[in-house]
């Protein structure tokens, strides 16, 4: 696994990757969906498993749940679980966040 770093602090990340508003980065050509909910930050594949609609473009709601703007499918932002096993579950990626900056293992 590579560790790409995004910022150099986990202030930085705080003040570029706002609360419950999802943020696409493309890491080595991987497309992902970058959030922060309750003040921890969660990567998931940015395509939705059931339609390949831009989760960036989604919300997040009060549960910490990833919604597809297309048709609304829900996915846990921890787990990549789809909340009613109506389609294949999210990819996600570890972050990480040191002394060194923040991170997101690919």
């Amino acid at each position: 696994m590579d560790w790409i770093k995004l910022f150099s602090t986990e202030a930085e990340a705080r003040e570029k990757i706002l609360p419950d508003k999802p943020q696409l980065v493309i890491l080595y050509g991987t497309r992902i969906c970058l959030t922060q909910h309750q003040h921890k930050f969660y990567a998931v594949q940015d395509a939705c498993t059931h339609s390949g609609m831009s989760l960036s473009k989604g919300t997040v709601n009060f549960l910490g749940e990833i919604i597809c703007p297309l048709h609304n499918y829900q996915f846990d932002l921890q787990s990549g679980r789809e909340c009613n096993s109506r389609s294949r579950d999210l990819k996600t990626f570890p972050v990480k966040i040191d002394e060194s900056g923040f991170f997101i293992g690919i």
